[in-house]
């Protein structure tokens, strides 16, 4: 267990929920990698602020909740639930204006005290039912 990298994720998350996008210069390598579903994936660390800014955009009130945390040397794996509003557009959908919860996980490689790369996987079914109902 590395606690200090488990710390990095978590600090990344929450600066991300809290819009503190100059922080991810202290937690993420420039030429980090994120492999992200629903087309969010990025590589380069502004290409990552940007991402996080339209999420934002769309979900102002974005939180990741850490339920979950481990890690093995450089590598940390941790469990969320995700919540927000969906009051702009976001992964192409136009704002509805319902609120969301989803099950998330992130796996990230730490290199030299900073993230490299990241994983991520999350319930998008259940996002996208929640944002636009169920299938007709």
């Amino acid at each position: 267990m590395d606690e200090r990298n488990e710390a990095l994720v978590r600090k990344w998350l929450a600066a991300g929920d809290a819009g503190d996008l100059d922080a991810f210069d202290r937690c993420l390598h420039e030429d980090v990698v994120i492999h992200a579903p629903l087309g969010l994936s990025t590589a380069g660390i502004e290409a990552e602020k940007a991402q996080w800014r339209g999420i934002l955009a769309g979900v102002p009130d974005l939180r990741h909740e850490v339920v979950e945390i481990m890690s093995q040397g450089a590598s940390v794996a941790a469990r969320s639930v995700v919540t927000g509003t969906h009051l702009g557009e976001v992964i192409g959908l136009a704002p509805t204006g319902r609120r969301f919860q989803i099950d998330h996980a992130t796996f990230a490689r730490v290199r030299d005290g900073k993230i490299a790369e990241i994983w991520e996987i999350a319930d998008s079914a259940s996002l996208l039912q929640q944002l636009q109902g169920p299938p007709a």
